[in-house]
């Protein structure tokens, strides 16, 4: 059975609370390959995924996952949270390794806003997206904003950053199609036909998808919409997106 050891700290002056403090920034982040995780429904689906690897709890709480533990006081808590009213626990969870790329797969160009990025994740997994891919001018997944706003659906979906360049020449050599978001020259969304291997490619909030990226797609598609709406969010859109292909 696994040893579960508790302590209690009273200063975010300690070493350990200091270096937890840091998992704030993107940096240290990259350095440990840690990341925070706030309020219990987020640490349960880490512990269930098996990312979880402490629990940081505040002094009086109780919680029975089966993970190493440690103890706080309510103003270290607070010095270790970037929210106004902190959860009464924490959990420190390592970074996902994926690499395997399944058949169907989203492609984030240049995604700034962290809410954006966290329902697209959760849009992503609500309709079968096996892969997302994060071009390298996207938010950090890992950003706190990002993390709450996914409720927990990034440990249920693999989520790579690389060049989306490189990654759809790859893709193109092993059949996929490569579609992009264009209003002028594309098919309506639900005129697209049912495809087994695809990459859809969604665009950042100010200037959509970039031009060297729409030059590599196969097929353009569009949400037909109401003409007095100019466009939609993002994250609205990717949804609506996923909801048709994967009927």
């Amino acid at each position: 059975m696994k040893v579960v050891i508790s302590m209690l700290y009273t200063s975010i002056e300690n070493k350990k609370m200091k270096e937890i403090k840091k998992l704030n920034t993107k940096k240290y982040r990259d350095q440990t390959g840690l990341f925070l995780v706030e309020g219990e429904h987020l640490i349960l689906e880490a512990y269930q995924t098996g990312y979880l690897m402490e629990l940081i709890l505040k002094e009086g709480s109780t919680c029975t996952l089966n993970a190493q533990k440690s103890y706080v006081t309510e103003s270290v808590l607070k010095r270790l949270t970037e929210l106004e009213s902190p959860p009464s626990m924490l959990g420190i969870c390592k970074k996902k390794e994926a690499s395997k790329i399944g058949n169907h797969i989203l492609l984030l160009d240049d995604i700034q806003d962290p809410g954006n990025l966290g329902t697209i994740i959760r849009s992503a997994v609500a309709f079968h997206v096996d892969t997302i891919i994060l071009g390298l001018g996207c938010v950090d997944l890992y950003n706190a904003k990002t993390i709450r706003s996914t409720q927990g659906m990034l440990f249920h979906i693999d989520i790579l950053r690389q060049s989306l360049h490189q990654t759809i020449l790859e893709l193109k050599k092993q059949d996929y199609k490569i579609l992009g978001t264009k209003v002028t020259n594309g098919k309506k969304i639900k005129d697209i036909e049912k495809l087994q291997k695809f990459a859809i490619i969604m665009g950042n909030e100010g200037n959509g998808v970039s031009q060297e990226l729409l030059n590599a797609c196969d097929e353009y598609l569009y949400i037909p919409c109401n003409e007095l709406c100019e466009s939609l969010n993002v994250g609205v859109a990717t949804s609506i997106i996923l909801y048709e292909l994967d009927k």
